[in-house]
């Protein structure tokens, strides 16, 4: 008996009935269409903020940095609310019959200093001059160290030793020597420590610099560029520069906190900020004869320094890995 196929695979007889024990054999499911619209691709600076978010601890820091830029800029209407100014001494309250600081109450939240000074009110104020000078001396030190060290690695030659010579010898100055000299012949300023702080520190920059042009300067496209007739000035600031700024992006956050330790301790030794300005590090310095009587007077500004530091440094070494192409993350959008 002649059989044909069923259009669902089963066999049939000549009468068109199926055959009896055939068996059909089901339709294999359609495959799904493919969805339309393209895919979008990610910029080298997007993926890093991806990588970004992901760290916890930089996404942390970050926070905490920002929080500290509103409390900074917020200084004078957070004294108003406390009800004490940086310099304001509390004659009646403010210390003990002995002479000695009042510890944390609810007149004077963290204590005072050995003045009858608010230390939470000037524990604000001293984070402007520490922000102020971290982060102005900072863009100055990267501006030079990026200007010296694309000029050096591009050109190479005798303009590279004269200025690598140049920075051997700003990096093997005595820091403190120099900054003594400094105070001694104009006084202490925030312009003076601002102008030593980028001073030593844009050496550094620039040796970093250099050796990422020394490597740029031979790849195919700056060879195309200067094949098509661009000059040096374009190429360098063009075709080179962009291709820097993420090492120079990473050094300059790890260079903030440096320069806010920099600033404490010119504070510190008196080498800084004139009194009364608050800053944290002349407040360290005056506790240094009542830290055993009277902790909370060291304490909150010296917690302030090493929360302000230790948020830039991770957040410094959480951009430097998000931005480091070798790493090799995986993560989910």
């Amino acid at each position: 008996m002649s059989t044909d196929m069923t259009a669902d695979g089963a066999p049939e007889a000549a009468d068109g009935t199926p055959e009896p024990g055939a068996v059909a054999v089901a339709e294999a499911p359609a495959a799904p269409r493919a969805q339309s619209g393209a895919i979008q691709g990610r910029s080298p600076w997007q993926l890093a903020w991806l990588h970004l978010r992901k760290d916890k601890a930089a996404m942390i820091s970050l926070a905490f940095i920002v929080v500290l830029v509103v409390v900074s800029i917020s200084a004078p209407l957070l004294a108003h609310w406390i009800g004490w100014g940086p310099t304001d001494q509390d004659r009646t309250q403010g210390l003990t019959v002995d002479g000695l600081p009042v510890g944390p109450s609810g007149r004077h939240l963290l204590g005072t200093d050995n003045l009858g000074r608010d230390i939470l009110s000037r524990t604000i104020y001293g984070s402007q001059v520490s922000l102020l000078v971290g982060v102005v001396s900072t863009l100055l030190a990267v501006a030079m160290g990026v200007l010296v060290g694309l000029v050096s690695g591009y050109f190479g030659g005798i303009v590279d030793s004269f200025l690598s010579r140049a920075m051997d010898v700003v990096l093997s100055f005595p820091f403190l020597l120099f900054a003594i000299a400094l105070v001694s012949i104009y006084g202490s300023s925030l312009a003076i420590s601002v102008f030593v702080i980028a001073f030593f520190s844009w050496a550094a920059v620039g040796r970093i610099v250099r050796g990422q042009t020394l490597s740029i300067r031979e790849k195919e496209y700056v060879e195309a560029a200067r094949s098509l007739g661009a000059n040096d000035l374009r190429i360098m600031f063009v075709d080179v520069l962009p291709n820097l700024l993420a090492p120079v992006i990473v050094y300059t956050t790890l260079l903030i906190p440096i320069a806010i330790v920099f600033e404490a301790t010119l504070s510190f030794l008196g080498l800084g900020v004139v009194p009364p300005t608050p800053t944290w590090g002349n407040m360290l310095s005056d506790s240094q004869d009542f830290y055993q009587v009277a902790w909370w007077f060291p304490l909150f500004p010296g917690l302030a320094l090493l929360l302000t530091t230790l948020a830039f440094n991770l957040l410094g070494d959480g951009v430097r890995d998000a931005l480091d192409p070798r790493a090799e993350r995986l993560f989910q959008d």
